[in-house]
């Protein structure tokens, strides 16, 4: 046996919603790897598998594409990965087409570009349980031999047809003999309306309707995608939600909180009082912990988000959606890299490369992290727990559910205003037309949604670890150094490093009604939005050692005025808190003067909304 023979590198394409990384997980299982392509944000999977014969291949997830024209920078990483002049990646040795079984008509002319390139090829009909429900008859073997390569048919999510994939490119793979350089070149527009006419004839030749079609999907989209009545459900859907984020984590959030409740009160009956006990129980333990209690609210916001994803709504809601982004100044594409930035702004911001062109593109980014990420749950859930009455109107609905609602409400509307005001102050012209294939409707997998909740806690928590905990390690030193003179009459926070940086800002932020704790939790809040949160835990902790252990919801109602409360919110609805996204606006866009453009008119916004909120706040008698 030939011990140099070396690891076959197999990359995996197909056109956006194929179920290509749903394939990439049934293949590779635990065993991937997630980074960056080198010099982009684009992300880059990749895992291992073995054949029957113990034999390992790499295998790579690329970016979702519909042609290797490449008219965005995700489609660009998959065109030059596959013709192998990808700075630092090695040539594919077999190019894996994953198609979707329902809609093979846009697929078919993708797969004829990848012949072209010369490399050995396998066609994954993915899905193929749903084409076979929904009576579309697939002639394989003359589909076969029209194009020339091995199929297989897969459901992922089940893992079938899995084990005859890899035989088939294994098979494929053969000797790894030396592959001569790719001399492929983009076709022109001729070259193009050619592959689009015969992709045309194949999908004649061997795809037939079914005689009676099955008019369930038909019949839903019918009621979803009605122009009134879908909209309706669109906001129902948002509206239970934001009601489930408050009511079903209820439970689990007032665990999580005695827990920690009688684990900072155990460590202050075992230490002894003094510097330690002050940082486990103050900086740690409040710190950290204040955060920590909203994990069950981010939790069920990310399983609605993974359920709609998988059961094929999310498309149905960005065509909703067109109309009204259209009429903002924002291209259709950009419902799907803002429905991403509810869960966070990076992979928002990051989402919007689908979108061809870079002015609608910028406009994108510059409104993404507008949309309420769930770093900004834990600050609305701690104000509207202290502010707003748990009370049901309606006779159905929670008033602090109704208030949440509100505040996502506000993150949307005024990207739809800042969208329309760059589109006419910076440029001008039509919006493009949107078109968005319609995925199936799927029966979401368990499993995967499991695995899903489980990455995003495992992310949340590793944040809590890499982020938080060393800030509120370093607000804790702040809130306690130098420890205050002798006959000192304040409270020993005042004259610590914080006390003395929070007075000196306090002016500025005067006017909108933030007292110094508020602006020393702004401060270490740049990092993160929630980290703010475990700032004010750390921040009253330290203040009156008395209420360590005590909710800190209780102690801001009892501090802090209602209009002063309001104004915080309003403030976080538009505030750039945070330099990650910050970071990643600057690294897309590849522009010093667009990120600063975004952080002052966010900062802008931010000022003039708690302004207002405040000053009207005191007017109605809420001061």
């Amino acid at each position: 046996m030939d011990m140099h023979v070396r690891t076959a590198r197999v990359a995996l394409v197909g056109n956006p919603n194929s179920g290509k990384t749903a394939l990439f997980n049934a293949l590779t299982g635990a065993h991937q790897k997630v980074a960056n392509y080198a010099g982009v944000t684009v992300e880059r999977k990749e895992g291992h598998i073995r054949t029957a014969d113990g034999r390992t291949m790499s295998v790579l997830d690329l970016p979702g594409t519909y042609s290797l024209r490449a008219r965005s920078p995700d489609e660009e990483v998959t065109r030059d990965a596959v013709l192998g002049k990808l700075a630092g990646e090695p040539t594919p040795d077999v190019l894996v087409a994953v198609a979707d079984a329902t809609n093979l008509r846009l697929v078919l002319r993708l797969v004829l570009e990848l012949k072209a390139v010369g490399r050995p090829m396998v066609l994954a009909l993915n899905m193929y349980d749903i084409a076979q429900r929904q009576g579309l008859r697939i002639d394989l073997e003359k589909l076969r031999a029209e194009l020339g390569v091995p199929i297989v048919t897969t459901v992922a999510t089940r893992k079938r047809g899995i084990d005859e994939l890899i035989a088939a490119i294994d098979a494929a793979a053969g000797g790894l003999s030396a592959t001569a350089e790719n001399a492929w070149v983009a076709p022109d527009a001729e070259a193009l309306r050619g592959k689009a006419l015969e992709a045309e004839r194949i999908m004649k030749a061997c795809v037939r309707p079914p005689e009676r079609p099955d008019t369930l999907t038909g019949r839903i989209d019918s009621l979803l995608l009605h122009p009134v009545a879908g909209l309706v459900i669109l906001l129902t859907l948002l509206f239970v939600m934001f009601q489930a984020v408050f009511t079903w984590a209820t439970p689990l959030m007032d665990g999580i909180e005695g827990a920690l409740g009688m684990l900072g009160a155990w460590v202050a009956t075992v230490m002894p009082d003094g510097i330690w006990q002050s940082l486990i129980v103050d900086g740690l333990i409040s710190g950290v912990g204040s955060v920590l209690v909203f994990l069950p609210q981010i939790l069920i916001l990310f399983l609605f988000i993974i359920l709609l994803e998988d059961f094929g709504y999310m498309a149905r809601a960005a065509f909703l959606m067109d109309r009204i982004m259209g009429g903002a100044g924002l291209h259709g594409r950009a419902f799907i890299p803002l429905l991403s930035s509810f869960a966070c702004a990076i992979p928002g911001v990051m989402a919007a490369r689908v979108i061809d062109s870079k002015r609608d593109r910028l406009t994108t980014i510059m409104v993404a992290p507008l949309m309420t990420c769930s770093a900004r749950i834990p600050v609305y859930t701690l104000i509207i727990a202290a502010f707003i009455p748990n009370e049901q109107v309606w006779g159905f609905a929670s008033l602090q559910g109704l208030v949440m609602f509100g505040l996502y409400a506000a993150g949307i509307l005024s990207a739809l205003v800042v969208s329309f005001v760059i589109r006419k102050v910076f440029w001008r012209g039509a919006v493009e037309p949107f078109m968005m294939e319609l995925p199936a409707y799927k029966t979401p997998d368990f499993k995967s949604v499991l695995f899903n909740l489980w990455l995003r806690a495992r992310i949340f928590l590793e944040r809590a670890g890499r982020i938080i905990l060393p800030l509120m390690i370093i607000v804790w030193a702040l809130s306690t150094f130098p420890y205050p003179p002798e006959g000192a009459t304040q409270p020993a926070i005042d004259y610590s490093f914080a006390g003395m940086m929070g007075h000196a800002l306090e002016p500025i932020f005067a006017p909108i009604g933030f007292n110094w704790q508020m602006v020393i939790a702004l401060i270490p809040g740049m990092a993160a939005r929630e980290v703010a949160v475990a700032a004010l835990g750390t921040v009253y902790a330290v203040a009156d050692p008395e209420s360590a252990t005590s909710l800190l919801g209780a102690t801001l109602a009892a501090q802090w005025s209602l209009a002063t409360g309001l104004a915080f919110l309003a403030w976080y609805v538009f505030a750039p808190q945070c330099v990650a996204t910050l970071g990643v606006v600057k690294r897309e866009l590849n522009s010093w003067k667009w990120m600063w453009v975004m952080v002052v008119y966010m900062f802008g916004l931010a000022y003039l909304a708690a302004f207002v909120t405040y000053r009207v706040a005191v007017a109605l008698g809420a001061g």
